[in-house]
């Protein structure tokens, strides 16, 4: 890892873009600071311990907490993206039609997410002003009327797409995904605060009969991190390697090659979906909580949607298992790949050119795609139930969903860093 930064410092390009992508990722963190107007920052401690609250603000990297002009983060946006994505599969014709269009359609879908996610940012802003400001037992708004909410909604909105363009801007210009690595740099952010909080908690202000307690715990806790490091990188990184034969020769080229599969080919992505999705309906809820808290079926949604309860939970484990099979089939997808092959040439062994490589492929991607599904299932899931079972932190119940989304993407950024100098390698031996 670091000969690879080493390397990828001494060109000037990829130097560039790597400082560009800080840049960005510093505004970003400048202006998860700057809370917005009227806001008693404060008086949100007594939100701590509410779920919602905690999920948004460790996706957010601590901006809702401050209540700043980031506070929503980017989930307004995962979520456009989500509903855009599943429009296009022969929901909405004229989605689909620019889903086959190349660069052009991409771009119009991509105004579209847009459009949606400054609808859904609003709505989103509302709710979560009006709920919080209930569930907080004291008002952390300084005026509590209509305009205060418009406005605190129109910053709100302007903040999460002003963090959507950013993201663009580092997809473009600069290292990695520019979604993934603002979610990336808010969960890393809050790694020093966790740590000081741990110590704070397990080591300072306790009983000395109950020092070697925690230091046990402690002890425990940074091999599980560790451990679900290695388990998590291993895991990433491993792929199904798929045989293929090629029926023309061509002068240095291989007679055989191989298709490579992740096991995990949706990546990181659908933890980050799941997490959005999850949320979502919560915010919404949070809209008529003063209204409708002690009705039955508001009790009953608000449980749903609780990852820290065994139904919010259940549903958050099918939501990433879902996820992973939708993804993996749109990152793959096989009717393109048998596409390709066979306009190059090639073959898998045994296995029918066209449609019968195109069902060959999406078997094996089927396969994998549940043992993908388990594993991220796992992470995301088991620290919770180790929250709930031991009566731990919020944050170590977050701890699974943080760790699979910070690995991730630092692989793929590494992949993409790795690829840029492959590129530049073989681009200079051309042009020599």
């Amino acid at each position: 890892m670091f000969r690879l930064l080493k390397d990828a410092f001494k060109v000037k390009d990829i130097r560039n873009r790597i400082f560009f992508t800080l840049f960005i990722l510093f505004a970003f963190r400048l202006g998860a600071h700057i809370s917005v107007p009227g806001v008693n920052v404060k008086a949100l401690a007594a939100l701590s311990e509410n779920p919602l609250f905690s999920m948004i603000n460790t996706v957010s990297g601590s901006a809702m907490q401050n209540f700043s002009l980031f506070a929503m983060g980017v989930s307004p946006y995962i979520t456009s993206s989500i509903v855009i994505q599943l429009l296009q599969m022969d929901i909405v014709p004229k989605f689909v039609e620019w889903s086959k269009q190349g660069e052009v359609g991409r771009r119009k879908l991509n105004q579209a997410t847009r459009y949606l996610t400054l609808g859904l940012g609003f709505m989103q802003s509302i709710a979560l002003t009006t709920g919080f400001n209930q569930y907080a037992g004291q008002s952390f708004l300084y005026d509590t009327g209509i305009k205060t909410y418009i406005t605190i909604g129109i910053i709100l909105t302007s903040g999460t797409m002003l963090l959507t363009w950013l993201g663009e801007q580092i997809s473009e210009k600069g290292i990695g995904n520019g979604v993934s690595m603002i979610i990336f740099a808010g969960i890393i952010s809050r790694l020093p605060s966790g740590i000081v909080s741990l110590v704070e908690d397990r080591f300072i202000n306790i009983r000395s009969e109950d020092l070697w307690k925690s230091a046990i715990f402690t002890l425990v806790l940074l091999i599980a991190v560790f451990a679900i490091i290695t388990f998590v990188t291993y895991f990433n990184q491993a792929e199904r390697k798929i045989p293929i034969q090629y029926t023309k020769r061509v002068a240095g080229a291989p007679q055989s090659s191989y298709l490579p599969l992740k096991v995990n080919a949706a990546g990181v992505i659908p933890v980050i979906f799941a997490s959005s999705i999850i949320t979502t309906p919560g915010q919404i809820l949070q809209f008529v909580a003063k209204n409708h808290s002690a009705s039955g079926w508001y009790q009953i949604l608000k449980e749903i949607f609780d990852y820290s309860t065994p139904l919010g939970g259940t549903l958050y484990a099918v939501l990433i298992i879902a996820f992973t099979f939708f993804y993996a089939f749109v990152q793959v997808n096989p009717e393109k790949v048998a596409e390709n092959l066979q306009k190059q040439g090639s073959y898998i062994p045994s296995v029918r050119p066209g449609k019968g490589t195109e069902d060959y492929i999406s078997s094996v991607l089927l396969h994998l795609s549940v043992a993908g599904s388990l594993f991220l299932t796992a992470v995301a899931i088991l620290p919770i139930i180790a929250q709930n079972l031991f009566d731990l932190p919020i944050a170590i119940g977050l701890g699974g969903t943080s760790l699979l989304i910070a690995i991730g993407v630092a692989l793929e950024t590494a992949k993409q860093l790795e690829g840029l100098l492959m590129k530049r390698k073989y681009t200079g031996f051309i042009a020599e």
